[in-house]
């Protein structure tokens, strides 16, 4: 079996021969689709917050495929799975098999197709799980989405669209992250401006906007994030869930205090494997009505290298999905 493995941190992955050893309570399952994400890419730096990483190892923090051998599901069952590669000891997805804890496997519809639910995953799980929990959205807020050409931006304004905000505003780079993020539905989109500081983008997004923002969904951090809360309606919740523009953000303090607004977290190790598996399914009911789709690309496993440079260098134009 083949399958691609980190060697040294900081260095996109090679592969090689690698064999699964299944143990008590798990079940085999032939990959079909693991996306390389933001997180598999952090984890393999060994510079997260996780810390440094247990060399060599496959990594993928999730897939999908199906079921070859397992103790009550049916062989052949199309399953989606979370793995811990990167952030504890363990191999993850990017394999022709992973060996996986059989009740953390989550049953597909048949709707939804490998790939798409490769390119979904946990972006989506992310994105649904940060408007509707963390932020507390309600039907008839106004939504600003921070990232929006990403998949967890693409995924945040369709949802907020779907759960029935009165305005979504997408903040994205130009070009092909533009029109990702009107193809999600949002009402008006701000471009980023390179070297442009927070004053100057709260400005143009004070355009934008229909009054106070109520929920700010923000994968990126950074000067957007600063610039986002300064229009923060009272009350207002940004849930901040990466740091791809910087690892730091400026709040002014007559902001949050006058406005009674809040700055929160969310990472998807709070949720539960079962509850990732629920919100998973959710957001799934909606792809297979039509309503949630992202843009994918899909990547044999021989050409992992090149995917995971592209990931890792802001290159990727679409979720690359590896198919071992």
């Amino acid at each position: 079996m083949r399958a691609a493995f980190i060697r040294e941190c900081g260095r996109p992955p090679e592969v090689a021969a690698h064999r699964a050893v299944r143990r008590d309570g798990d079940a085999v399952v032939a990959v079909t689709a693991a996306p390389i994400t933001p997180l598999d890419v952090l984890c393999a730096t060994g510079t997260s917050y996780f810390g440094r990483p247990v060399l060599p190892y496959v990594p993928g923090v999730q897939g999908v495929g199906v079921v070859e051998e397992a103790a009550a599901l049916a062989p052949g069952t199309r399953v989606w799975f979370p793995t811990d590669a990167g952030m504890r000891p363990g191999d993850g997805s990017m394999a022709r098999r992973c060996v996986v804890p059989e009740s953390d496997l989550v049953v597909l519809p048949d709707e939804v197709d490998d790939l798409q639910t490769a390119a979904l995953g946990l972006s989506a799980v992310a994105a649904w799980a940060a408007l509707t929990w963390r932020a507390g959205f309600r039907a008839g807020e106004q939504v600003v989405v921070l990232g929006a050409g990403g998949v967890v931006g693409q995924v945040a304004a369709q949802a907020a669209r779907l759960l029935g905000a009165r305005r979504v505003v997408a903040v994205c780079r130009p070009g092909a992250a533009e029109e990702r993020a009107r193809a999600a539905g949002a009402d008006a989109v701000v471009t980023l401006v390179p070297g442009e500081d927070a004053s100057a983008l709260a400005g143009r997004l004070s355009h934008a906007v229909d009054g106070g923002v109520d929920v700010v969904i923000d994968p990126v951090f950074g000067v957007p994030a600063t610039a986002a809360t300064r229009l923060l309606a009272p009350h207002g919740r940004l849930v901040n869930l990466g740091g791809t523009a910087g690892e730091s953000a400026t709040f002014d303090s007559a902001v949050l205090r006058g406005r009674s607004a809040a700055v929160l977290g969310y990472t998807n190790n709070d949720l539960p494997a079962g509850r990732k598996g629920e919100v998973l399914r959710e957001v799934l009911t909606h792809a297979a009505a039509g309503h949630i789709r992202v843009a994918y690309e899909a990547v044999p496993l021989d050409d992992i290298g090149g995917a995971w440079s592209r990931q890792a260098g802001g290159t990727a134009e679409h979720r690359l999905v590896i198919v071992p």
